[in-house]
């Protein structure tokens, strides 16, 4: 029960910034200001990184629920080829914009290292799947949507830290980094302490 309540959660925060990230690429009301920029300045790197973030984000919530990948198995297959192609367009387009990024160059580092990661991941992910080691290939893809989820935690963390006081240039080099370094350790403990867990279902 436990389990499902989190995946439900997961899943809802995961489509509600999927949503998000396709209104802002279609709806120009939707953005915000630095959004706004990177579209005047860096279209074609933005779209890319929400528009593959958005398929992403969406897709990798199904990808990671054991009962539908045991149900749909063919569906998780295809699932999983267009969250491996949303990753890579949006990764590069991530990386493009990491240098345009608040918080200075402890930001720039932080969403380019992201960026890095979650190409890494995913690209092992499907190396593995495709040398047919599932339960390392299984591994690799929490840790790619761990690190996928960052687009929500980031947004969770944004108005915790206003709420605490802090000014956005402070808190926004930290955030570039808590945003998806504390998920890439969970995933890991889990991965580590339970290799063959399934995550939800």
């Amino acid at each position: 029960m436990i389990r499902k309540v989190g995946w439900v959660t997961m899943t809802f925060l995961a489509i509600s910034v999927g949503i998000y990230a396709g209104m802002s690429i279609i709806t120009p009301a939707a953005r915000t200001g630095f959004v706004q920029n990177l579209f005047d300045t860096a279209l074609v790197p933005i779209t890319m990184h929400l528009a593959g973030g958005a398929v992403a984000i969406v897709f990798g919530a199904f990808q990671v629920n054991s009962r539908l990948r045991a149900k749909f198995l063919p569906a998780h297959r295809w699932l999983g080829r267009a969250y491996l192609v949303a990753v890579v367009v949006s990764g590069v387009g991530g990386l493009i914009l990491a240098k345009n990024s608040d918080g200075g160059l402890v930001g720039h580092f932080g969403f380019a290292m992201l960026a890095v990661c979650w190409l890494f991941a995913t690209l092992n992910a499907y190396r593995y799947i495709r040398a047919g080691d599932i339960t390392t290939h299984r591994a690799w893809m929490y840790r790619s949507y761990a690190l996928t989820l960052a687009a929500v935690t980031l947004r969770i963390y944004l108005p915790l830290f206003q709420i605490a006081g802090y000014e956005f240039d402070v808190a926004y080099p930290l955030i570039s980094w808590i945003a998806w370094v504390p998920n890439l350790l969970i995933v890991e403990w889990f991965v580590l302490t339970r290799p063959s867990a399934k995550i939800a279902g």
